[in-house]
């Protein structure tokens, strides 16, 4: 019965790490959320992605994550995140997964390129989890965002709420735009 269990659990990791590897993510990803040797990960990514997986290391930075747009983005990922953690019993990672697709969906059907990569989001979850980054809400809109845990709460303002000058004024194809009354 232990041989059955245990191929099955390596099914559901290599389907894990299939899932992750179509979504984008970093082999460093891979190797910290399955128990598969980095042999075995780094064929099973030059198979279903056909190129060998990018190098070097993985943004470490929280500042990423509190610029405008990123911000935006990173709150609806982690509030989708949140929201999946409290309403169902997943396992942190595939939290993460369908999260992170649930995101995707969200951003493309508003005519938008997803900003934060599947790599992005993961580490973004394991900031909060630190406490090096969390969740507050917003004074004027009541939505939360993603902020440092000393943002002192009875003040904050959104980006969306009071966006940055040149906020919504790039070409960029995919980027939010802001209305020139709504500042």
């Amino acid at each position: 019965m232990a041989r059955i269990k245990s191929i099955l659990t390596e099914a559901k990791q290599i389907d894990r790490a299939v899932t992750l590897i179509q979504l984008g993510a970093r082999l460093q990803v891979l190797e910290s959320e399955t128990d598969l040797s980095y042999e075995r990960l780094l064929r099973l990514y030059k198979e279903v992605a056909g190129k060998s997986p990018s190098k070097g290391q993985l943004p470490f930075s929280t500042d990423w994550f509190m610029t405008w747009q990123p911000n935006i983005h990173s709150s609806l990922f982690l509030n989708i995140h949140e929201y999946l953690n409290k309403a169902s019993e997943l396992d942190e990672i595939d939290a993460v997964i369908k999260a992170y697709q649930l995101y995707q969906e969200q951003i493309q059907a508003q005519g938008l390129e997803p900003m934060l990569s599947v790599t992005r989001a993961w580490r973004l979850v394991k900031f909060v989890d630190n406490g090096m980054l969390t969740m507050t809400p917003c004074s004027k809109c009541g939505g939360h965002f993603v902020t440092h845990p000393h943002e002192i709460a009875r003040h904050f303002v959104c980006g969306l709420c009071n966006p940055p000058a040149r906020a919504g004024k790039g070409k960029q194809a995919g980027s939010l735009q802001i209305p020139a009354h709504a500042h």
